[in-house]
């Protein structure tokens, strides 16, 4: 038998103010994505921003259907807008933000499995990992360099790339 240990790494910050001056404005422009939020149903709106090698922020927010599951997460958006029409172009940093009217958000929301998975195929695609900014209205910043610490076990099948 052996025995296997996982650890993650993160920064924790306890304002945006305590952010260099890139990671703070793409957190603002996180922000700014809450806008185009279309979220009826839940009231639960996310907002993401990309910020990519050449200084192009693009932007995401969740788009939610009556018909469920068909809606999709903003950092998916996001995401897929850059493969779809950036790619050249490789993501340095990611920024995430919720907010809902019906309670106070006190910590990061996490990215789901799905959208984690996402990230980690675009960081082998471009061959370098991205920076994810985790951020809520009062509550700390969460910084990870990388997809991995958040699902160590990514699902990749090389084989299925030939």
């Amino acid at each position: 038998m052996n025995n296997h240990e996982i650890k993650i790494s993160f920064d924790e910050y306890d304002h945006l103010t305590d952010l260099n001056e890139a990671d703070r404005a793409l957190c603002l422009e996180a922000t700014k994505a809450l806008e185009k939020s279309h979220s009826p149903y839940s009231k639960f709106r996310v907002g993401a921003a990309l910020r990519l090698q050449s200084g192009r922020i693009i932007y995401g927010s969740n788009q939610e259907n009556v018909a469920y599951p068909s809606g999709l997460c903003a950092e998916r958006v996001a995401l897929f807008h850059w493969g779809a029409n950036h790619s050249d172009d490789p993501i340095e940093s990611i920024a995430i933000t919720a907010h809902t009217d019906d309670f106070k958000i006190s910590q990061p929301i996490t990215p789901c499995g799905s959208c984690l998975q996402v990230m980690a195929e675009y960081e082998k695609k471009q061959e370098q990992k991205m920076r994810i900014l985790l951020f809520c209205e009062d509550g700390p910043i969460w910084a990870v360099e990388g997809s991995e610490s958040f699902l160590p076990f990514l699902f990749f099948e090389d084989r299925l790339a030939h």
